[in-house]
């Protein structure tokens, strides 16, 4: 699958991959907050917090959003599915944010009424604003039936390999939370970082591994990120993991 940024063989460097860090992510504010952002995360943001007990049905798992259009669009296609949306960034978070409860009051996809403090949310939607292994070690076992990685931060330089989230020491607290059969999506348009995938995934027992898909599957809704890299001219490649039947492994 080619070459890691060091010019090492990405399966050697697999290997060789350090533990992750206690945080994988660099800054989670960049340029100071305007004021309706700051209102967005100190009114609307409590109101999408993940209540104690989990609800009952179909639960998802997305782990950076980015600027939430994916999120958005798989909890308006599956009101059958809650989905908890993990991002750090501010900017990201606040783009969800103001998706939902625009200026104009005319959010993408409908019409609502209210402010900040009182517009309809959907009700299938929590936010985790921490690191999301936070989170992975707080939830009961296999408790989710899908998870989704949409083009991940490559940190495409070795030195940074330990920072990717698709890491060896990461599997087992992923498939612990996993229900046998669940599914695992992970999108990446980044030739360093999909040879890492590939390698990582190769040298597991815990998902069931195909070949990626080339053209966004029916049922992925698209992204920022993917368009970007189409502009470019970059591949992305789209991976559908199956968490394998057997006992959950401890993290």
């Amino acid at each position: 699958m080619g070459k890691d940024g060091s010019g090492a063989g990405a399966a050697s460097s697999v290997r060789a991959v350090k533990p992750p860090p206690d945080r994988l992510y660099g800054r989670a504010r960049g340029h100071k907050l305007r004021p309706r952002q700051a209102l967005l995360l100190n009114v609307v943001l409590p109101r999408l917090a993940l209540p104690d007990t989990l609800p009952a049905g179909p639960l998802w798992l997305e782990i950076g959003f980015g600027g939430g259009e994916h999120a958005l669009a798989q909890v308006r296609a599956h009101p059958e599915a809650t989905l908890i949306a993990c991002e750090v960034f501010e900017n990201g978070i606040c783009s969800l944010l103001s998706a939902l409860v625009p200026e104009d009051g005319i959010p993408e996809g409908g019409i609502t009424e209210g402010g900040e403090a009182d517009a309809k949310l959907p009700p299938n939607l929590y936010l985790w604003t921490d690191d999301a292994r936070v989170l992975l070690r707080r939830l009961p076992d296999a408790c989710l039936n899908r998870l989704f990685l949409m083009f991940p931060d490559p940190w495409p330089k070795m030195r940074h390999a330990k920072r990717r989230f698709v890491h060896p020491e990461q599997l087992a607290l992923l498939a612990r939370v996993l229900k046998p059969g669940a599914e695992w999506r992970v999108a990446s348009d980044d030739p360093t970082y999909q040879a890492w995938v590939h390698d990582v995934m190769a040298a597991q027992t815990l998902f069931d591994v195909t070949e990626p898909a080339t053209t966004r599957p029916e049922g992925w809704p698209p992204t920022r990120y993917e368009a970007k890299a189409l502009r470019a001219g970059r591949q992305p490649l789209y991976w559908a993991f199956r968490r394998r039947d057997g006992r959950h492994p401890a993290p």
